[in-house]
């Protein structure tokens, strides 16, 4: 019994010492460091006048710039490592965080939809005289980065996605969750969550100081007095992910489409509200490139093995050189 107490005792001690480390951001996070220099561009938007930020690396030479959508559980300054490799390949590099995202405007009254993103990402890239680009997305961002080569396949090169989200049409086989409801369930994260989270479902059960800081913001956040803004923010962005699928819209992709799969990833957002006689797996990036191909047979899938939902920051020597190659497609 004596033992017993002093493992729950230990354990307490342990999340209460991950939590009250944690600094508290707020909205904006104007006390979190990002890579490089973060400018902000006002984007009018059904009736609004909102702060976009982003980070911006010229090309060299006549290299194209590519453009890097975060997913939702991230912002722009997890691209760092990648943007580095991309500069140093003479790339232009665009990193926007999206409104509702890192160091951008929160709006709880937005309409929250991949077209209304996109065309904020297409103002950015015209204020930018970008005229083109190689468009890569993860995550969520992915979901992001092809509705943007939809609607706008003459401003882009090719399509890159890396372990992105929405290969499925979630709402075939889940229950809709009221965002009031996700609301609710926002409100109840707290820091400790977050690393659990990531832990199990992104790592595969490791964890180091570079996973971790990627995690740091979100903790912040919710150990901050703008969670409750956030977390509508987040039930909002949630619902946008169920009801405006793209996989069957892949059909239409008019330019060069690479997918890069680590195959370990087991990400499927709502899987926990499968419908009463779902058998259907989901989150199976392991099969997901066989039913991809048979959306479009011209998409050029690379599976990476072993790796999980962030093959990017879990290991970046063995996401290079297929991430190079996707750059490099031209058919």
């Amino acid at each position: 019994m004596q033992r017993l107490l002093l493992l729950i005792l230990l354990l307490c001690t342990h999340a209460f010492a991950v939590a009250s480390d944690v600094p508290a951001y707020d909205k904006r996070l104007s006390r979190f460091t990002y890579p490089f220099p973060v400018k902000t561009f006002t984007v009018s938007s059904q009736g609004m006048n909102l702060a976009m930020t982003y980070m911006y690396l010229q090309p060299k030479d006549d290299k194209p710039v590519v453009t890097l959508l975060h997913g939702k559980n991230f912002n722009g300054a997890y691209w760092h490592q990648t943007a580095t490799f991309l500069q140093q390949q003479g790339f232009g590099v665009l990193i926007p965080d999206q409104i509702g995202f890192g160091k951008s405007a929160k709006p709880v009254s937005y309409q929250y939809s991949f077209a209304a993103l996109a065309s904020n990402t297409r103002t950015l890239l015209q204020a930018l005289n970008i005229d083109n680009t190689i468009v890569v997305g993860h995550s969520m961002g992915g979901m992001l980065a092809s509705r943007f080569a939809l609607l706008y396949p003459e401003l882009t090169r090719r399509l890159v996605l890396v372990n992105p989200i929405g290969l499925e049409n979630y709402l075939l086989y889940e229950r809709y969750v009221d965002v009031e409801k996700r609301y609710q369930n926002e409100l109840k994260k707290t820091p400790d969550m977050i690393v659990s989270y990531q832990r199990k479902n992104y790592y595969d059960g490791h964890w180091n100081s570079n996973f971790s800081q990627h995690a740091r913001f979100l903790q912040g956040w919710i150990a901050g007095k703008d969670w409750p803004q956030l977390a509508r923010v987040s039930a909002l962005t949630y619902d946008m992910i169920f009801t405006q699928p793209v996989i069957d819209d892949f059909r239409y992709f008019e330019m060069p489409v690479t997918i890069l799969l680590g195959t370990r990833d087991r990400t499927a957002p709502g899987k926990a509200n499968l419908r009463d006689g779902v058998d259907r797996e989901l989150g199976r990036y392991d099969r997901l490139g066989a039913e991809i191909k048979q959306h479009n047979a011209a998409i050029d899938v690379i599976e990476l093995s072993g790796l999980g939902h962030l093959p990017h920051i879990e290991d970046f020597s063995r996401f290079a050189p297929a991430f190079l190659r996707a750059l490099s497609k031209d058919k």
